[in-house]
């Protein structure tokens, strides 16, 4: 039986939650989260691990562009990431537990785990270690099958059977753009040939990839809530409108 998911399509996602740099509140912050719940927005993040396996809120590989230090994320402990402070405010970049004890359940969580399509599932378990026993609505999502897959096959032991998965997505995976995937991996990703073992209960797609037929297929014919991201202006949600159930936003506030 198809679990209900209405709820995660019911209100605008902030992309990375609520951030705006003029006002000094960085992209997954707990600032940002804490600015989307004031709106009533679900909040979109992003996780990755650190050296000694823990998960961080944090989107770029590279520390750079949102803190004064330089190098991979992956190259320091939680200990030293959780000491840097993220630039334009005065917050540190939380862990995710961090995150999960500020939402506390009172808006959506859109859970985007990063990956180097490696086959590598330690964020995987640690993720689904630390969301097994969170009290509110939450989704894992990844444009890596693999970590769905396996969240999927071992969901029961995991304590995470309730929690749903998806998968993002878009038209097309070229090789300037994904360099690090092989053609049969580009392959798989385009053509969904992934399905039978992701099994995805939502789907989150590029909304300038749209119209699609993959997310009609899946929406119209499978009935799977889809999103799309990342929504920046009027006439892109006009056309999410059109092909989809909910927008991934940033930089206005639909």
């Amino acid at each position: 039986m198809r679990r209900d998911l209405s709820w995660l399509v019911a209100r605008p996602i902030a992309h990375r939650g609520l951030h705006d740099e003029a006002r000094g509140v960085v992209e997954n912050s707990l600032a940002s989260a804490r600015a989307a719940i004031s709106k009533n927005y679900a909040i979109e993040c992003d996780v990755q691990l650190s050296r000694d396996g823990e998960a961080v809120v944090f989107h770029d590989d590279d520390l750079s562009r949102l803190t004064d230090a330089q190098g991979r994320l992956d190259a320091r402990t939680a200990q030293e990431l959780t000491r840097l402070r993220l630039r334009g405010c005065d917050e540190t970049l939380p862990l995710f537990s961090q995150l999960l004890d500020a939402v506390a359940g009172r808006t959506p969580l859109v859970v985007e785990l990063k990956s180097r399509f490696d086959g590598d599932l330690s964020l995987a378990r640690r993720i689904a270690g630390l969301v097994s026993g969170y009290d509110g609505p939450l989704v894992l999502e990844s444009f890596d099958p693999d970590p769905i897959a396996f969240l999927r096959a071992h969901a029961a032991a995991l304590g995470i059977a309730h929690i749903p998965l998806g998968i993002v997505a878009q038209a097309r995976y070229e090789a300037d753009e994904w360099p690090g995937l092989s053609a049969a991996r580009r392959a798989e990703l385009t053509h969904w040939l992934h399905f039978p073992r992701s099994v995805p209960e939502f789907v989150s797609f590029n909304v300038d990839d749209l119209p699609n037929a993959a997310p009609l297929l899946l929406r119209e014919g499978l009935k799977l809530p889809v999103t799309v991201w990342t929504v920046r202006r009027p006439d892109q949600a006009a056309t999410a409108a059109l092909w989809a159930d909910q927008i991934v936003f940033e930089g206005y506030l639909p």
